[in-house]
């Protein structure tokens, strides 16, 4: 496998994009993360792209920043006070347009924690841990995870983890909500390589809709949210429905088939 910390890898509509640093269980510094976040920046600016997979090399998924490079003048974390800028691990504070899928063996940790929430889905294998490490070195979660986890996972479940900083292993975080998936070892980037091809395989348009509606609805009131939710679909009826309501009628997707 190459040196590179960060491999990006084409696979028709989907990339895989890897933390290749397994001895140091993925931990990122500085240059990883602008790495990772140019990773991702190109995931989002090629219109060929649908879906990105983020995963880790060797045994772990990432556990959160390099503490050892804390402080060193060249592989220190990008940081700053305002909040502003990108996040410390890279692309945390990035919005993206399309789904992305986080394929986690061994530990998604501290910051790996905050990276993998990052993403819309979570695919674990059974002996993955998460937890706020971080917690023990008064390292504070500032790539997403007191943002994220709690609109995931709710807020007396996150306050849970981030407070006492626990190890969860997959079978609590599929039934709290952390993970969607959980399957046997060696197996997580497998899964999610395939569903990320049968997501990339809809109408992008009505999916893309639907998604972004999601996220945006946080910031309204219902009825607002209602609405926007209207009026986003909108113009999907016409560009992708109509097409879809004819190839139904004609016996096409039914039965819970996802067949074309």
């Amino acid at each position: 496998m190459s040196q590179e910390p960060v491999l990006y890898e084409r696979d028709e509509e989907v990339c895989i994009i890897t933390l290749n640093r397994p001895g140091k269980r993925n931990a990122i510094d500085g240059p990883t993360g602008i790495l990772l976040r140019e990773a991702f920046t190109a995931f989002e600016e090629d219109e060929h792209l649908r879906v990105a997979v983020l995963t880790g090399a060797g045994r772990h998924f990432c556990s959160g920043a390099d503490l050892t490079s804390i402080g060193h003048p060249e592989r220190g974390p990008e940081v700053e006070s305002s909040g502003n800028g990108p996040g410390p691990l890279g692309p945390t504070r990035m919005v993206f347009s399309k789904p992305t899928i986080a394929a986690v063996a061994g530990y998604a940790v501290a910051g790996g924690l905050e990276l993998s929430l990052m993403c819309d889905l979570r695919i674990a294998e059974e002996t993955a841990i998460f937890g706020v490490f971080c917690r023990r070195w008064g390292v504070p979660l500032i790539d997403g995870g007191t943002v994220r986890l709690p609109r995931i996972i709710g807020q007396g479940r996150a306050l849970d983890m981030i407070l006492t900083g626990r190890a969860v292993e997959a079978a609590e975080a599929l039934q709290m909500g952390l993970v969607n998936r959980v399957e046997a070892v060696g197996q997580a980037l497998r899964v999610a390589v395939r569903l990320a091809h049968q997501i990339a395989s809809f109408p992008q348009a009505c999916m893309k809709a639907d998604r972004g509606s999601v996220y945006a609805q946080w910031d309204y009131e219902l009825a607002e949210a209602l609405r926007r939710e209207g009026a986003a679909g909108y113009p999907v009826i016409e560009q992708e429905s109509l097409t879809g309501a004819s190839r139904f009628a004609q016996g096409v997707g039914r039965h819970g088939s996802f067949d074309k």
